[in-house]
């Protein structure tokens, strides 16, 4: 039997060229809204609004996406408000127009989100969803690791040209937009929690399975103190004193997450969800264990090497793991569900992160981070069977 069909070849394509023109702009961002007259005070709002918005918006898409038995539309509109939102930011520099225009483009995630992960759960089975979301999050993040190099190459032979790759960023975004365009669907069964207001997928959870509720705690309990990689990006900048280097560390982490998705998600389909989790769980903590002793900078990129593998066993192990607990006519509810949920639990981790490195230094917010991991660690292990 052929795993990876058609449809997840094309979607997986699709977050490739989505993610090389999100994260083209990873280097360019804070400098450009810098340059035009943003603090980090409003930077750090600025960002915290439009990550809130994509992460409250999955649930409602998700749901809206099962009540229509379609999920191409949300596909194509999510990946189409990306794209234009990079143009968008090059255009004007007042302020309210730069939050309209990165609020567009997290709006956009918020939209396709659950749809598409419903439309992968739909072309895989029970057994093959670990290789199916792994191969999609591999892909995915090859566009995150090239991203950031071409940004750096252009970069070197057009110093200060920001506003150039906001221009270019829509390439790519385009390219992503137009290959959805290649693919079909029929309309599904429709979802039988019925319509609602703006908030009405938080229903799943009263129709969710006990083992959906047992694994969404620990899910959620992990993201309440799992903050934004900036903090670790923020570390390797203090100790190693480069942008550079910081930069190639987070690139590399990325080449690692991408080529580790999808042998870490087969390897999950023979063993279970549950152990690859955990065991990125574990690694997890070593990295922020790590990070909590000022390692040196070699350390640094072995701790990246090793953080990039946690990722691989977590980010789509986790919407696999999801996706096979979920009600076959509410996928997209109950993915958009937890989405949302751990959207918001990452915005208070982050709040919560940035409180403790101000307060009492970096040294507690990444041993914090790391004991919480732990902590998880064993929830899983005392309350969830073998899955």
């Amino acid at each position: 039997m052929r795993i990876i069909t058609r449809t997840v070849w094309i979607l997986s394509i699709v977050s490739l060229f989505a993610d090389v023109a999100s994260e083209l702009l990873y280097p360019v961002v804070p400098v450009y809204l810098k340059q035009i007259g943003f603090s980090v005070a409003w930077m750090g709002l600025l960002e915290g609004f439009a990550n809130f918005t994509s992460g409250i918006s999955k649930g409602y898409f998700g749901k809206l996406s099962d009540e229509k038995g379609l999920r191409l539309p949300f596909v194509k509109l999510g990946y189409f408000l990306s794209a234009i939102a990079k143009p968008m930011m090059a255009m004007f520099v007042y302020p309210i127009w730069i939050f309209f225009a990165r609020t567009t483009d997290r709006l956009g995630k918020g939209v396709r989100t659950a749809a598409r992960d419903a439309l992968l759960s739909k072309e895989a089975t029970k057994e093959t969803k670990g290789r199916i979301f792994g191969f999609h999050r591999g892909m995915d993040t090859l566009g995150a690791t090239i991203g950031p190099a071409l940004a750096l190459l252009y970069l070197y032979f057009n110093p200060g040209q920001y506003k150039t790759i906001f221009y270019l960023a829509f390439i790519p975004g385009l390219i992503s937009v137009m290959l959805i365009f290649l693919l079909k669907e029929k309309k599904q069964p429709a979802s039988t929690l019925g319509k609602g207001n703006f908030f009405s997928f938080f229903k799943y959870y009263s129709i969710a399975t006990p083992q959906y509720k047992r694994v969404l705690f620990g899910l959620l309990l992990f993201a309440l103190f799992n903050s934004s990689d900036l903090f670790l990006l923020w570390k390797t900048r203090e100790v190693t004193g480069s942008d550079t280097k910081t930069i190639a560390a987070y690139v590399f982490y990325n080449l690692v997450f991408a080529l580790a998705s999808y042998p870490l998600g087969a390897f999950a389909d023979r063993i279970s969800f549950k152990k690859i989790y955990l065991a990125g769980l574990l690694l997890f903590a070593v990295v922020y264990t790590g990070f909590a002793f000022v390692p040196s900078t070699p350390v640094i990129f072995l701790l990246f090497l090793i953080y990039g593998i946690y990722a691989a066993a977590t980010e789509g192990i986790a919407k696999a793991w999801i996706t096979n607990m979920a009600h076959e006519t509410n996928t997209a509810t109950a993915i958009g569900f937890y989405t949302s949920c751990e959207s918001i639990c990452t915005l208070a981790a982050s709040i919560i992160a940035g409180l403790i490195w101000t307060n009492a230094g970096s040294f507690y917010t990444f041993f914090t981070t790391a004991v919480i991991a732990i902590i998880t660690i064993i929830y899983f292990l005392l309350r969830i069977s073998r899955q």
